[in-house]
């Protein structure tokens, strides 16, 4: 199993319900599929730094989960082929990055933020 990280822009015009409805689609996704999710973090609209379909906006999702590598290329097509998806970016995460993500979650703050303060 490997650990990722999703990042997913839908479309701003969706409502609350059908946002959160797109989120479990996909969490879903991945637990059907023999994953685990690791943390969501539902950012909420955003502006883009630049226009995609017209669009100046959009409902940003990050999700961490691990699964096998296979997988991948299932919850690629799910996403190309859901038009409430504007973007979407799916990053494998190494040691470091997951260590990151864990001591960012339980508020452990890392060394560069400590050098930042003093």
């Amino acid at each position: 199993m490997n650990n990722y990280e999703l990042m997913v822009i839908f479309t701003p015009v969706l409502s609350d319900d059908e946002f959160k409805a797109e989120q479990k689609k996909y969490a879903t996704l991945v637990k059907d599929n023999g994953g685990s999710i690791v943390a969501e973090n539902p950012w909420g609209l955003k502006s883009l730094a630049y226009p995609i379909q017209k669009k100046t906006t959009g409902l940003y999702w990050v999700l961490e989960y691990a699964a096998e590598s296979e997988f991948n290329e299932k919850l690629k097509i799910q996403l190309l082929r859901d038009e409430a998806v504007l973007r979407h970016l799916c990053t494998k995460l190494d040691k470091y990055a997951v260590e990151y993500n864990a001591r960012k979650k339980s508020g452990v703050k890392s060394h560069t933020e400590k050098a930042v303060e003093a």
